[in-house]
């Protein structure tokens, strides 16, 4: 697995949303965006991250950043979770995980003492001319949006 870095640029893309709607990468230029990767909609640090940046959201706005879950699961699943959670932000079906990979999220995970491939719970922070500016890879779900807030407000 070989994530990408900052300065690189982010991988065009489109993914359907939530509304089953396909939704490109390159609709945001102008805009900062941070996409953030997380395994699987509904478990619980999964949750604990996306309510973060629910609660986040009038401070993105602020900064003018559009936020982009992306997950594998299947697009059926995501208004599940977006009505469940009250999430304000749009989530994204990448099930072939096909931008995953582009991105290096997708590879070799282990869990209680199984390997298997899977996706990284990592975020990217995509400037308005569609580079990356900075990747997000160490932080516990609970505070992930106030990493994120926190070099968005160091970094005007």
């Amino acid at each position: 697995m070989k994530t990408l870095t900052a300065g690189t640029p982010a991988p065009a893309f489109t993914l359907q949303n939530q509304n089953d709607e396909p939704v490109s990468l390159a609709d945001f230029k102008g805009k900062k965006v941070l996409v953030y990767f997380y395994p699987k909609a509904m478990t619980p640090g999964c949750t604990v991250q996306a309510c973060g940046l629910r609660d986040s959201k009038a401070e993105l706005d602020a900064l003018n950043v559009e936020v982009l879950g992306v997950s594998i699961d299947p697009v059926k699943r995501l208004p599940k979770f977006i009505e469940r959670d009250n999430l304000n932000f749009t989530l994204l079906s990448d099930e072939d995980h096909a931008v995953a990979e582009q991105f290096g999220v997708w590879g070799e995970k282990k869990f209680m003492g199984k390997v298997y491939d899977g996706l990284h719970r990592i975020s990217f922070l995509i400037n308005k001319d569609g580079v990356i500016e900075h990747v997000f890879n160490k932080f516990k779900t609970k505070d992930h949006h106030e990493v994120v807030l926190k070099f968005l407000n160091e970094n005007r």
